[in-house]
């Protein structure tokens, strides 16, 4: 019998210094950008975004080290690291968060499990009158 499976990625997926990619990225391995991203990135494994990195988009993954620079949302499962070069400007939600002194961070933060069901907090429907 012929087993079906998604091919595991052993390698680091490396967008160099230089190299600039407009669009989204998904990967079921880790991936280290020290180029430009213009788009979304979704990851399985961590991204890691180097000092000359910059991503104008959403990035999602189990975890991730930034120590460059990220224009948009970020979601982690796992542990977020901004380290003390990096520049984030945009909303976090993650499950731990260290952050070292000098980094520069503009957004909201959440942080642990703390979704419901949907995902979302819940509001009863206006009554509309007519």
């Amino acid at each position: 019998m012929a087993k079906s499976f998604e091919p595991e990625n052993k390698l680091p997926n490396i967008i160099g210094q230089g190299t600039k990619i407009t669009g989204d990225i998904e990967t079921n391995g880790d991936i280290r950008i020290d180029g430009n991203i213009e788009g979304n990135i979704n990851s399985k494994g961590k991204v890691v975004i180097g000092s000359n990195g910059l991503i104008k988009g959403e990035v999602f993954c189990s975890n991730a080290e930034v120590a460059g620079s990220l224009n948009g949302k970020i979601t982690v499962s796992e542990l977020l690291s901004l380290k003390a070069s990096s520049k984030v400007n945009g909303d976090i939600k993650t499950g731990k968060l260290n952050i070292e002194p000098g980094a520069i961070f503009s957004g909201t933060c959440n942080m642990g499990n703390q979704t419901t069901a949907g995902g979302a907090v819940q509001t009863p429907p206006k009554e509309v009158k007519k």
